[in-house]
């Protein structure tokens, strides 16, 4: 069976969507704000986070009337719920600041539906997709400031010397700075930051920095090239070190590749259907891709649906899917460990 199929008869009964703002200020600098959809029905609440970056969008989305997503019905399946979110205008008052954001508004609704459809039929997903929710693996991303030093990496590693990361190269880290970190031996990926377009942390393809950190973190796995006539030779040999996120929104996306990838980093919002992700996630597993899953500075509901996420379909994975108090600017001095373990009582897409 299908894997979307396990979800898809689910029938879902809607009586009111209602929407929260909530911001915070980050470890990368930013503040940032999220929204959360809340679908309530037969005495259950489904909830979904859209993790659009800009503000701008948060704001409009705060202006629309209350009745501007009226998915109030009762759907047979959690599939006709899913169609009907194709007629929705997903910004009403404003077109989104980038395309992307159609996806991560989409994907709020998407999951705030499917959380509501499993929690009225009194299951959980993991039980749903017939999987078992494991301990989970997370490693903790974050950003080496401006000038980069190893400052954060030391002190987290202080409280936890087994402690993983996910770190954003950029171009002015140099020999010291990589030698350091790499005496460590705690940094499992390297996000060069090659996909992205017309953001605060878009790194332009520089073939000395990639040959920096290939050589001196040789076990790491690389994530989001961007291949020139320079830089592209700097990977041969190292094809299967190479994993994509940005790029990846579906199984298209993936078939689209250079090659086809040994690893992916799935981010539930960027692939805006569950029958998509879904997809997505089988036609890795088909071709034995290692996935593990990516965070956006959840502020919410969002963090624990995409722990879950990875508890069922990636648990040994390097999830960059941290507790939320890693990414505040001044993390407390007590912090949850890897693995994390999933509550007691599972229901919706809860972890």
């Amino acid at each position: 069976m299908r894997l979307f199929d396990r979800v898809a008869d689910l029938p879902v009964a809607v009586e009111s969507v209602s929407r929260d703002r909530f911001e915070s200020d980050t470890s990368s600098g930013f503040l940032r704000k999220t929204t959360v959809f809340s679908l309530a029905g037969d005495g259950a609440v489904g909830r979904g986070e859209d993790v659009t970056y800009d503000t701008e969008d948060h704001d409009a989305l705060a202006d629309a009337p209350e009745d501007a997503f009226d998915l109030a019905g009762s759907y047979d399946s959690f599939a006709d719920f899913s169609a009907a979110l194709d007629g929705v205008d997903l910004f009403p008052t404003k077109d989104p600041e980038r395309e992307t954001a159609e996806h991560y508004r989409r994907w709020a609704l998407e999951s705030a539906g499917l959380d509501l459809a499993l929690r009225q039929a009194d299951t959980d997903l993991a039980s749903a997709v017939d999987r078992e929710r494991d301990p989970l693996r997370f490693v903790v991303s974050t950003r080496l400031g401006d000038p980069p030093s190893a400052d954060r990496v030391e002190m987290l590693l202080g409280r936890d010397p087994d402690c993983e990361f996910k770190l954003d190269p950029t171009t002015d880290w140099h020999d010291e700075l990589v030698s350091s970190l790499a005496a460590h031996d705690r940094v499992r990926i390297l996000d060069l930051k090659g996909q992205y377009e017309g953001t605060e942390v878009d790194q332009e393809p520089d073939p000395e920095l990639y040959e920096r950190v290939l050589s001196g973190f040789p076990d790491a796995v690389v994530e989001d090239p961007a291949f020139t006539d320079e830089t592209r030779p700097l990977f041969d040999g190292h094809e299967n070190r190479v994993s994509w996120d940005a790029p990846i929104t579906g199984v298209e996306s993936v078939e689209n590749l250079p090659f086809e990838p040994s690893w992916l980093n799935i981010k539930p919002s960027r692939f805006g259907t569950v029958e998509s992700l879904f997809d997505t996630i089988e036609y890795a597993d088909d071709r034995g891709m290692s996935l593990y899953g990516g965070g956006q500075f959840e502020l919410d509901v969002g963090r624990d649906h995409i722990q879950l996420l990875a508890s069922v379909f990636y648990p040994d994975g390097p999830n960059d899917v941290a507790p939320r108090e890693y990414n505040l600017p001044d993390p407390p001095a007590s912090l949850p460990t890897s693995p994390l373990e999933p509550g007691d009582d599972p229901s919706g897409i809860d972890f």
